[in-house]
């Protein structure tokens, strides 16, 4: 680390659960976001700003007005633009020191599966359920943590799988496939703040994990009505029988 560095991280560096080391194992990482919209700005810009030395960004849509009242990271000038380009410039404004990947698709299996191995946190930021799965799915078989968030109207919620541990469950152990139906913002509507919320709350939980600090949402899911302002946190439990993490059957 040099001095301009242990400058810019100073408040973070005095944090003795994290330290210098904590800030070097950050400055080390590589995280992959998946989605730049209204979750993956607020951890995009978080991450780059708390000192993540490496992200790979990715999105296959271009920025649109509708966008701008909750994806804070895009701006009027950048409509009509690849959101991970967008994306990439706003963060090369945050701190020119991370190293940024973008790819202006959705990666299928194959492509994830040759990206994860020098990944050490993956955020899901998608909004839709097959998303989810498929990258749940690749985390499972990549033994990769992922940091899963989802937001609509003014209602959220976070967890943490971390597939480095035989006991953690995974997002399939959570949610059925069959009968999922997708609920989108364009058509039920969200509350700005409540993206920020849930994506703050995913950067937090990234930093523990790369830093190895505090306790992760492994194990638990993390729900928030905003409307209210009432929070309640309820325990996972692995399912022996998930189809995607759970022991074959012999």
């Amino acid at each position: 680390m040099n001095d301009e560095q242990l400058l810019r991280y100073s408040r973070q560096i005095l944090l003795p659960e994290l330290g210098i080391e904590g800030q070097q194992k950050l400055l080390d990482a590589h995280v992959l976001i998946i989605g730049m919209g209204g979750l993956g700005s607020p951890v995009a810009m978080y991450l780059a700003s708390a000192g993540v030395g490496e992200m790979s960004l990715v999105d296959d849509d271009n920025v649109d007005l509708s966008n701008l009242q909750r994806q804070l990271i895009h701006q009027t000038d950048d409509i009509g633009l690849p959101k991970v380009i967008s994306a990439r410039n706003q963060l090369q404004q945050i701190n020119p020191d991370v190293h940024i990947h973008t790819y202006e698709q959705r990666l299928g299996h194959q492509q994830l599966m040759q990206l994860l191995p020098s990944i050490d946190v993956v955020i899901d930021a998608t909004d839709n359920f097959s998303s989810r799965f498929a990258i749940n799915r690749a985390c499972v078989e990549a033994r990769k943590p992922l940091v899963s968030g989802a937001a609509i109207r003014m209602e959220g919620q976070v967890s943490v799988f971390d597939m480095r541990n035989d006991n953690s469950p995974c997002y399939r152990c959570l949610y059925d496939e069959s009968g999922q139906n997708d609920e989108t913002c364009s058509e039920n509507g969200v509350m700005a703040p409540i993206v920020g919320i849930i994506g703050s709350i995913q950067a937090m939980e990234t930093i523990k994990l790369l830093a190895q600090i505090g306790e992760p949402l492994t194990g638990k899911l993390l729900i928030t009505d905003s409307l209210y302002q009432e929070w309640r946190s309820m325990t996972l439990n692995k399912d022996p029988s998930c189809p995607v993490c759970g022991q074959p059957s012999q």
